[in-house]
């Protein structure tokens, strides 16, 4: 993969870490186990039950909107 690009590739929550967006997860081409916040795999390589949690923080989130 190429250089990231900033408000492409990731951004800075309000706390100041990087996070990675989808986007650039899609590029990557796989999940890679770590709970990323914007994972587009449904977390597939998250070892359970951490796998579980996330996908019900998830639920959770998007039942706000």
């Amino acid at each position: 993969m190429n250089q990231l690009k900033e408000g492409e590739d990731f951004y800075y929550d309000p706390n100041g870490l990087m996070v990675l967006t989808a986007k650039y997860h899609l590029k990557k081409g796989y999940c890679c186990g770590n709970g990323c916040r914007h994972c587009p795999y449904d977390y597939k390589n998250v070892p359970e039950p951490r796998r579980s949690q996330l996908l019900a923080e998830r639920g959770k989130s998007r039942d706000k909107y």
